[in-house]
């Protein structure tokens, strides 16, 4: 199955829809021979559907990817109410179309006589193209099936939708307002495992129904028609919060639900109201300018980089330096002395040729150089024209555990993701919060399925959950961040926690966004620096890995011991420590 869908088909005017996948709308079952299918195509071609007045309308529910799909199926599969043609006909879900049906009854008793149900239907028909538009899969019912389908559905949908409206307003606006059954019912059985089942249900990529459909519903149902957008964009606001693991913006609210008859889906609407759109031309600029701040730093670092002895000697002389002493300022003398100095000034290339040297190149040459970024093409592979995505390398992170083992400090923040960053400085990684419940996995599963199948531009959301996956990897990490106030864990354990992030590893694409990608980067440079994980590093390389480290410290006790007999040779040791040790006794 095709992971991306071209442009030219995921927008698609109704004459498109027609000539496109009308074969299957009038009749989308098997046609029993080839006459019928030939009567089928010229209806489809000589029906005009020009008076149509949705002119445009985009694909919007997909099938779910099969990498995600077959990592965990019940987060993406309904398990108890089925919305839409996708799932409609599965034999495990009919025990609940009688309740379905009696929201279908309840609706149209509201109606008041207005419009009958039949006229509802007949209205959704008639919305037949724009309906099969919103769908990727082609559907394989008739005109009226469907929208039968979605007036029932969509019955029950706005009918829940409401009882959770009604649930979190205060008791005298819930008192003044008429209720549903199914809110009163809510009440009662809230904390029941199938309120959370439909809760998840209904956030499920292939459990959709078009929001239009919703709003025509809503408009013949409620008394006030003029104000009746600003109801529902009331009741979806609520929704969004009930639903939604992390805080909403006051902001992100009101430009979100300002013009929510643009978006297509509830999932698609909770989307745009966790996610910010990000600028990809600002990132690509930022990133070039950082790049070439980086080139110009490596050419610096090769003009004048000194060897890595010539390090070393200066970081012992700084220690030495601080300290004061006879013995010390023998040591001193000894460690600064010509045959010493000789070695350090000799070039680098020249003595690690020597066959005792050569192995201890590699390891002191780790110890004592700076961590540098990784070469332009690791991260900006665009020199041909075209965008790549990055290398498995740049997703690696540390643990939370080893960060702050490290120094670093866990900050949460109350706002969007474009809130993330590590500060060098105070060593602080910044994270928004996120609550986590038994509908939290679904919720985030079904919202990386929705960007990888719809969004064009980066996939923020699909790499927050990348990130989170690095850094979280067993319950201590859970733990820790939960202490900081950036998860608010309300599941059963911390080990449950941290399973549900570790579950989520699996991802359809890679993909580039800015921000992110420099807090990796910025998190990775500032842990790979420290003298601790460099020496644990150097440990499990040399040590637990090889015995290298043994001739090392065999070369190394060799060339100190060289030095001692060289300078031994040249001035008398031993009158010179029994005058150290008289001086040091007579003072």
């Amino acid at each position: 199955m095709a992971l991306t869908i071209p442009s030219i088909f995921k927008s698609c005017t109704a004459k498109q829809n027609k000539s496109l996948s009308a074969i299957p709308s009038i009749r989308q079952t098997p046609l029993s021979n080839e006459q019928e299918w030939v009567i089928e195509v010229q209806r489809a071609i000589k029906e005009d559907i020009a008076g149509d007045e949705d002119v445009r309308a985009q694909v919007s529910i997909f099938c779910v990817p099969q990498a995600l799909v077959l990592c965990k199926p019940e987060a993406y599969v309904p398990q108890l109410f089925a919305l839409g043609p996708y799932h409609h006909w599965r034999p495990q879900l009919y025990d609940m179309e009688r309740y379905k049906i009696a929201a279908a009854r309840r609706i149209q008793g509201r109606l008041n006589g207005v419009v009958e149900f039949d006229g509802v239907v007949k209205k959704f028909v008639k919305k037949e193209y724009k309906i099969r538009c919103h769908y990727h899969k082609q559907l394989h019912v008739n005109g009226e099936t469907l929208a039968w389908m979605m007036a029932i559905d969509g019955s029950f949908l706005l009918e829940f939708l409401q009882a959770i409206y009604f649930k979190n307003q205060p008791k005298a606006q819930q008192e003044a307002q008429p209720r549903t059954t199914l809110s009163k019912r809510m009440e009662h059985e809230r904390a029941k495992v199938s309120f959370n089942m439909i809760v998840r249900d209904i956030t499920m990529l292939e459990n959709q129904i078009p929001l239009f459909l919703l709003r025509k519903l809503f408009k013949l149902v409620y008394s006030q028609k003029d104000i009746a957008d600003e109801e529902l964009s009331n009741i979806l606001t609520e929704f969004v919060r009930e639903v939604s693991p992390f805080k909403i913006t006051v902001d992100s609210l009101i430009l979100v639900m300002d013009n929510f008859t643009r978006h297509a889906h509830l999932l698609e609407l909770l989307y745009w109201t966790i996610v910010p759109k990000v600028k990809e031309n600002a990132s690509e600029i930022n990133g070039v300018n950082e790049q070439n701040g980086t080139d110009v730093e490596s050419k610096e670092e090769i003009r004048g980089d000194p060897t890595v002895v010539q390090k070393a000697m200066k970081l012992l002389w700084k220690i030495l330096s601080r300290i004061n002493g006879a013995p010390i300022r023998y040591i001193k003398r000894l460690i600064f002395s010509r045959p010493i100095m000789f070695i350090v000034k000799c070039p680098w290339k020249m003595i690690t040729a020597l066959p005792v040297f050569s192995l201890i190149k590699l390891p002191v040459k780790n110890l004592f150089s700076q961590p540098t970024r990784k070469p332009k093409s690791h991260y900006d592979r665009e020199s041909d024209g075209e965008e790549q995505p990055p290398l498995v390398e740049e997703i690696d992170i540390p643990s939370v555990t080893e960060l702050v083992r490290a120094g670093v400090k866990f900050v949460p923040t109350s706002k969007d993701l474009t809130t993330i960053r590590f500060d060098a400085k105070t060593v602080t990684l910044y994270l928004p919060i996120i609550n986590l419940d038994n509908n939290t996995e679904v919720v985030l599963r079904n919202l990386v399925a929705y960007e990888a199948s719809v969004v064009t531009g980066p996939m923020v959301f699909t790499r927050y959950a990348e990130l989170m996956y690095g850094v979280i990897d067993t319950e201590e990490d859970v733990k820790t961040l939960r202490e900081n106030g950036i998860l608010v864990n309300r599941m059963k354990s911390d080990g449950e926690a941290a399973e549900l992030w570790n579950g989520m590893s699996k991802s359809v694409r890679l993909t580039k966004v800015g921000f992110l990608d420099k807090t990796i980067r910025d998190v990775n440079e500032y842990y790979e620096g420290r003298w601790s994980v460099k020496c644990r590093v150097l440990m499990k390389k040399y040590v637990y890995a090889s015995w290298s480290i043994l001739t090392f410290l065999a070369a190394g006790l060799l060339i100190f011991l060289s030095c001692v007999q060289a300078f031994c040779s040249v001035y008398s040791c031993n009158s010179r420590l029994k005058q150290l040790i008289n001086s040091a006794d007579e003072s």
